[in-house]
């Protein structure tokens, strides 16, 4: 089984039990983030938390080896349509100067690792519309001279 084929079993499965991210995460024992990430085929897991994701699924073996593959990280088209992602497109245009700007300024010459990296997606309730908060955290890596 590849990662596409992967995908799209976890998602008729996750649909079929009602599942949340959150449930699946819980059963990997990892972050939520990270497992849906995983499950969408963009990072692996070891060997224990594929077996619990494919198990709470009611999936096989095979799910479970497919979620402990490296991934390949292509994406199909240069600009995603889907008006979630291409939000983040958005912003990265409109910010992406200005974070690199105050990357610079406040570290030095270097980027935010994607590797050393943790997110979490809460929800902030607010009367006036709920909002997203989306916390990026990386680790620092200073580009070093030679």
């Amino acid at each position: 089984m590849n990662k596409a084929e992967m995908k799209e079993a976890i998602l008729e499965a996750k649909f079929a039990r009602d599942l949340k991210w959150k449930d699946i995460a819980d059963a990997a024992k990892m972050s939520t983030e990270f497992t849906c990430s995983a499950c969408l085929g963009m990072n692996h897991l070891e060997k224990k938390p594929a077996e619990a994701v494919a198990e709470v699924l009611g999936l096989g073996d095979d799910v479970a080896a497919a979620l402990q593959r490296f991934p390949n990280k292509i994406w199909n088209q240069a600009v995603p349509t889907d008006p979630v992602i291409y939000r983040w497109y958005e912003i990265v245009g409109v910010y992406g100067e200005t974070i690199k700007e105050l990357i610079h300024e406040k570290f030095g010459d270097g980027i935010m690792s994607a590797i050393d990296f943790t997110m979490d997606i809460d929800k902030q309730e607010d009367p006036k519309g709920d909002r997203v908060v989306v916390t990026l955290n990386g680790k620092f890596l200073k580009y070093k001279s030679w």
